[in-house]
């Protein structure tokens, strides 16, 4: 199987990794707290309109290694620096979902643009999720603080019941099935509990305002208006305002999990912007 190996002074993560296609590469980073699998409807469609396209799981979730330690986003952005070195790619375009946004835009700035030719962010945490004063539409610390309660004290109820948000299921019946329910819940509950909780306090505290500069390439963001996860005021709006050459596209009616619910939709817009 393939992985790709960080190695730094005190530890070695071994990263997984699938690599499909051929053509301009196109790198899928997955939210919190699923994994590579998630792109599933992605993956494909990519791949048929003639691009390569490689898809890894986050160092603690899927099967990368787990280490103790090193959720941070530049230490998760190394390992996608490494994918991008050791696979030796060129005029890549970084595709960040949910808290994959982070590991986009931190690219930017620990490792600068050369290699990227475009990136998108899908229902992403960017620029900031906390509530503070100078971003009154965040979420507020208690909510936060009890997320982490959760999933320290019942990790998989949290997880079970996490799904129905992310895809706001009791509107989308339709669109998702109970057996995409179970999937993510199989998905989430296998990745370790110590990295989905360091890495849930990395999308908590982490506020990108300050990088968004430092994206200097063709940007697409695409968010739902209804995404009562990643609140499109405190996340969307506010990248698409720092981010000097986007492309916003909002998705009415869509939750956060909208690559699931609003397959077709999103996979128009994002092979219209690979092509353009």
């Amino acid at each position: 199987m393939p992985f790709i190996t960080n190695k730094t002074k005190d530890k070695a993560v071994d990263i997984f990794y699938e690599d499909y296609g051929s053509g301009q590469p196109v790198i899928l980073i997955h939210g919190w707290p699923l994994s590579r699998k998630s792109w599933e409807q992605q993956v494909w469609k990519i791949v048929e309109a003639g691009y390569r396209c490689i898809s890894y799981d986050r160092r603690g979730f899927g099967i990368s290694s787990s280490p103790w330690d090193g959720y941070d986003y530049s230490a998760l952005t190394s390992d996608l620096n490494e994918i991008i070195k050791q696979l030796d790619l060129k005029e890549a375009v970084l595709v960040g979902f949910s808290m994959g946004g982070g590991e986009v835009v931190r690219y930017f700035t620990d490792y600068g643009s050369d290699r990227i030719a475009k990136a998108v962010l899908i229902s992403s945490v960017i620029p900031i999720v906390k509530k503070t004063d100078d971003n009154p539409d965040g979420v507020p610390q208690k909510d936060l603080d009890g997320i982490i309660e959760s999933l320290e004290s019942d990790r998989l109820g949290f997880l079970k019941e996490f799904s129905k948000g992310f895809y706001n299921y009791d509107k989308n019946k339709d669109r998702v099935s109970q057996a995409v329910l179970d999937y993510d819940f199989i998905v989430a509950s296998h990745a370790s509990p110590r990295a989905t909780i360091e890495t849930a306090k990395a999308w908590m505290e982490t506020d990108f305002r300050p990088e968004l500069k430092n994206v200097d390439k063709p940007t697409l963001i695409v968010h739902g208006d209804a995404d009562g996860t990643v609140p499109i005021e405190t996340s969307a709006k506010q990248a698409a305002k720092g981010i000097k050459d986007n492309k916003f596209e909002i998705i009415k009616g869509a939750p956060h999990g909208l690559n699931i619910t609003h397959t077709e939709e999103l996979n128009t817009i994002l092979i219209d912007f690979l092509k353009s």
